[in-house]
């Protein structure tokens, strides 16, 4: 469109029906071969969608290893509404299969394309329907899997709630699901089998990313002290990842008013709600100590030397993160951040929204700009508008990856094309000799 601006801006007042026809045509022929283009790109990808969809019905578990990660690269780098449309439940169906039988990397495949399968039907009825019937295979998986599929499995959790709960009671079962995870069953007196750190700080983090889509003021507060007094004792851990993790959940219990809400119950509500006498002295004086006591690891944490061995990144990343906490908790000021996505800046000024980018930068990837560029659901979870981009540019650029996969000799695109063109050859050679034959009889 600026193009044309431009043109009729330098062009002579009044146009020739001619000059009109040469630019109709020719912008026309080159629409033309931009969308054949698009549509020889696309039927490559959904042949390479449908073969690896087939091939999850195979009894051999590398060969459906294979599959799950073609699909994941498939859905990650480029949103295949189409494909999703008409297959989205037998998609799910054999995904949920992988992640009660499959082995331990099979599970961890599945957990990631049910993610990013989600993301792409963004909100609505599919989104639900992921959730609802994903949860009894999660949550089995949960108590049974390796570490590294437990990890995906939690991950896969807390993008399906994000995009598909609906409610309250949704929100708070995947919750409480994870939350299991590291201690079998809240508030009772049962030992809690020893997760490794990376297990702690995958359920952190996916807890919180869940919990962003909560209004903190309508959380229980008896349910969520313990989980309050758990993320605290993990700012003592050795290790800083589970460090930085439970700081940043803190901060954003802080960012939604869950301490300022226990502090107002103790001193008493106007909802009835709140304990009597000695019970609410006791109840207000753990509060109040709970958060100075948070305030102190904070500080330390932000000023923390290194010690032998550390690494001097994770060290600065550390304080980086706490010194932001600090003064979020002093101060009341979010860091801000921006991103550049294409020719456009995403920014952040919450915990909420920083949370959730580097939630959904770490699950998409090298797919993250493509899907921030594209994809309408996280448009609206970021309030985004991206520039519109043309989709019949006819300098459409592919990755050096989907290169591989559509134009070499030996891919199946491409034989499948090679097949095509020699059919359409044979049926045209088939047309001119009947032609010639009327001819000659002539």
């Amino acid at each position: 469109m600026g193009r044309r601006k431009t043109q009729r801006k330098n062009s002579p007042a009044v146009d020739s029906d001619d000059d009109i026809s040469v630019s109709s045509s020719s912008t026309t022929r080159s629409d033309r071969m931009s969308v054949v283009g698009i549509e020889d790109f696309q039927f490559d990808q959904d042949t390479i969608l449908d073969q690896a969809l087939d091939a999850l019905y195979e009894k051999r578990g590398s060969t459906r290893e294979k599959a799950l990660a073609s699909i994941i690269e498939n859905l990650n780098n480029n949103l295949q509404h189409q494909f999703v449309e008409k297959k989205f439940a037998t998609l799910l169906h054999q995904c949920l299969n992988s992640i009660k039988k499959g082995s331990s990397k099979e599970i961890s495949l599945a957990s990631r394309a049910i993610g990013l399968l989600a993301l792409t039907v963004g909100e609505g009825d599919n989104a639900r329907e992921i959730l609802s019937e994903s949860i009894p295979s999660i949550s089995q998986a949960l108590r049974s899997g390796s570490e590294s599929s437990k990890i995906s499995l939690l991950e896969c959790l807390a993008v399906i709630t994000f995009v598909g709960g609906n409610d309250m009671e949704e929100i708070e079962r995947s919750l409480q699901l994870m939350w299991q995870v590291v201690i079998p069953k809240l508030g009772q007196n049962v030992v809690a089998a020893r997760q490794s750190a990376a297990i702690i700080t995958a359920m952190v983090s996916a807890w919180s990313f869940v919990l962003t889509t909560m209004d903190g003021l309508k959380l229980n507060s008896k349910d969520w002290q313990e989980s309050i007094s758990y993320l605290s004792s993990l700012l003592d851990k050795d290790d800083r990842s589970v460090r930085i993790a439970a700081g940043e959940a803190l901060a954003l219990l802080f960012e939604i008013g869950r301490l300022e809400k226990f502090s107002a119950e103790a001193r008493g509500s106007t909802d009835g709600s709140a304990l009597e006498g000695s019970k609410q002295r006791d109840w207000f004086i753990h509060i109040q100590g709970l958060k100075g006591k948070i305030l102190n690891q904070v500080k330390g944490l932000s000023m923390e030397a290194g010690g032998k061995g550390s690494a001097k990144r994770d060290l600065n990343s550390q304080r980086n993160t706490f010194r932001d906490i600090l003064e979020f908790f002093e101060d009341g000021y979010c860091p801000e951040t921006s991103i550049k996505i294409g020719g456009d800046l995403l920014q952040t000024s919450t915990w909420t929204q920083l949370i959730q980018l580097n939630f959904l930068k770490h699950i998409l990837g090298g797919g993250f700009v493509k899907h921030m560029q594209e994809n309408v659901f996280l448009h609206d979870v970021f309030g985004f508008t991206p520039k519109k981009k043309c989709l019949l540019d006819s300098e459409h650029r592919i990755s050096t990856t989907e290169k591989r996969m559509f134009r070499s000799p030996n891919s199946i695109a491409n034989k499948a094309r090679t097949q095509l063109l020699n059919k359409q050859r044979m049926l045209a050679e088939g047309r001119n000799i009947g032609h010639y034959a009327l001819n000659v009889g002539d």
